[in-house]
């Protein structure tokens, strides 16, 4: 049978006294918690115990003796040490000694009450106190791939670190207090901060009754009856501003909850929630200063006309590319020349409307350079709306002749079940056969005949402005990857591992100090962090999206058969 001894390292050079711990009957594990030191009542020890097992909810005991002998050369120490065995009643008795300045420790143990007793090998794990309480032990991730034996060692470490997490209000006694209990365990020696910390604390939490307060009369407005008429619900829905900044009032709701977090997991998701709103609001601020630095706002709004009107003339010669004989095609001229004007109509009142609203341009990109304080994820979505707004002629155009395909792809498609004998059952969403008298197989076929010669003209303008489309979806595409870069990003777990990474812990690994025969086998207990692509998949923070999540073969699909791809939608619906 193998004994394993967790031995705190801030203890090594502790005096003389008995070792305070909790035992582990199902791993054969004895956690060494504190060393209690000479003298002491025995009573108030147990007394004093009992009050941290009520707190803790941790079964701590007296687990045996501790001997520094550098410090006590009475040659009846280890008598009185034996001795203590029978007070403090814990099988199996664990004396723990150390040889002067050796490097050697000896370890055994005592069984008073067994009738058989056997030779135990001894394991004696040295563990960093302060690091094990304030890491948190994560599981395996795929814990589809991990074998039993994995999952089974996870369960061991966890009962570990549980234990030393949970008896912290134990490390709370100081050792330089006059008081009847003189213990020696690790201590923080920041008292300075931790009463800085407290107080910042207090402080925070009228901070977080006047945010809830105003969240709440914001939410208020949010859900009243007005935001839900017409024109208020269809901008709400459509802009991307809109989602971010209800997306951003869920995450304030959040940390301005004045409740304790219950686990870790809500713990650092408030944590990442705040210092992603925190950097936020910071790039936001320095967006807002470089913009009304040096009048930049003046000379974007001067650079905006003339580019919309590039932008548009650049069209007109498309069209009139088009209405010609584009790469040497013999199209239909008089639908060419019909699709043409009517596209060349809607470029004429687009630049008409952009240069009626030429005049306030300024004084709007002054007023949107505002919400850049809101933060960069704000500012970004307000330039996606800006771009959607811009190019809503290349939509349009998108759409008419989306639409006009996908008419005729369908026109064909059903004529051609004509030919077959065949019809669609719009009943049971199925094709069955049918028969047509002549009069219908001729119409039937001079439909088929008028749609397929048009088809090539219908589908060059389709092809064109597909791509335009494509074009502007591919530009605000990486504008919400950024935006969801910034809001998903777990910043704070990240810097917690780079600074602190034993505070994220993936498991432990052993590195053998000393083995000798007749001597317990001496480990060193580190912890392992996790990996930062591990750190990012376990606090990653959900995002909202508003592009649908279809494959490369559905993306083909929609674009061979005319149907839309990411039009303006509500969250959720089904894309037509």
């Amino acid at each position: 049978m193998v004994l394993k001894v967790f031995f705190p390292s801030c203890c090594s050079s502790a005096e003389s006294g008995i070792l305070v711990g909790r035992w582990i009957s199902e791993q054969s594990s004895a956690v060494i918690l504190a060393v209690l030191h000479f003298p002491f009542i025995p009573v108030q020890v147990k007394q004093y115990l009992s009050q941290v097992q009520q707190v803790t909810k941790v079964s701590v005991s007296v687990l045996g003796s501790w001997s520094n002998s550098k410090e006590e050369k009475e040659e009846s120490l280890s008598e009185f040490l034996e001795d203590l065995g029978t007070i403090f009643s814990h099988e199996p008795w664990i004396q723990i000694s150390k040889e002067g300045d050796s490097k050697f420790w000896s370890c055994s143990t005592l069984q008073k009450h067994s009738n058989n007793p056997k030779k135990e090998e001894i394991i004696l794990v040295y563990y960093d106190q302060r690091k094990v309480m304030l890491s948190h032990l994560h599981p395996p991730l795929d814990t589809a791939a991990c074998t039993e034996h994995r999952a089974g060692d996870a369960s061991k470490l966890s009962a570990i670190f549980d234990t030393v997490a949970k008896s912290k209000i134990l490390f709370m006694t100081d050792r330089y207090d006059d008081g009847p209990i003189k213990m020696t365990h690790w201590q923080s020696d920041g008292v300075e901060a931790s009463i800085l910390v407290e107080l910042m604390k207090q402080a925070s939490v009228p901070a977080c009754m006047l945010l809830s307060s105003l969240l709440w009369l914001i939410s208020g407005v949010c859900r009243s009856r007005v935001l839900k008429f017409w024109p208020l619900s269809f901008l709400w829905s459509k802009l991307s501003t809109c989602e971010q900044l209800g997306h951003r009032l869920q995450h304030l709701q959040v940390i301005s909850i004045n409740k304790k977090a219950q686990n870790q997991t809500q713990l650092m998701r408030k944590a990442n929630i705040f210092v992603s709103l925190l950097i936020d609001v910071a790039l936001g601020i320095l967006l807002m200063s470089w913009l009304y630095r040096k009048n930049r706002i003046g000379h974007l709004a001067d650079t905006l006309i003339p580019v919309a009107d590039h932008v548009a003339e650049e069209l007109q010669d498309l069209l009139q590319w088009l209405m010609g004989a584009p790469a040497g095609l013999k199209m239909n001229r008089a639908l060419d020349q019909v699709l043409g004007r009517f596209f060349l109509y809607h470029i004429h009142l687009w630049i008409s409307y952009i240069h009626l609203m030429s005049p306030f341009i300024e004084m709007i990109l002054w007023y949107v350079g505002l919400s850049a304080c809101l933060g960069l994820t704000v500012a970004l979505c307000i330039l996606s709306d800006i771009i959607a707004l811009l190019t809503f002629h290349i939509y349009c155009f998108y759409v008419y002749g989306a639409r006009l395909y996908c008419l005729k792809i369908y026109g064909l498609s059903s004529l051609w079940r004509l030919f077959r004998g065949k019809k669609w059952n719009v009943l049971r969403q199925r094709v069955d056969s049918c028969s047509y008298d002549l009069d219908q197989l001729f119409i039937g076929t001079l439909l088929f005949t008028i749609l397929l010669f048009l088809l090539p003209t219908t589908a060059l303008y389709y092809l064109v402005f597909t791509l335009l489309r494509l074009l502007v979806v591919v530009v605000q595409g990486l504008i919400h990857l950024l935006v969801d870069l910034i809001d998903s990003l777990p910043l704070y777990s990240i810097i917690l591992r780079l600074c602190r990474s034993y505070r994220l812990a993936a498991g432990v690994k052993f590195r053998v100090l000393e083995q000798r025969d007749g001597k317990p086998l001496r480990l060193l207990m580190q912890i392992n962090p996790l990996s930062y692509g591990s750190v990012v998949r376990t606090y990653r923070l959900p995002t909202y999206s508003c592009y649908p999540k279809d494959s490369w073969m559905s993306l083909c699909k929609k674009l061979f058969l005319g149907e839309l791809i990411y039009p303006w939608k509500h969250k959720g619906e089904k894309q037509d």
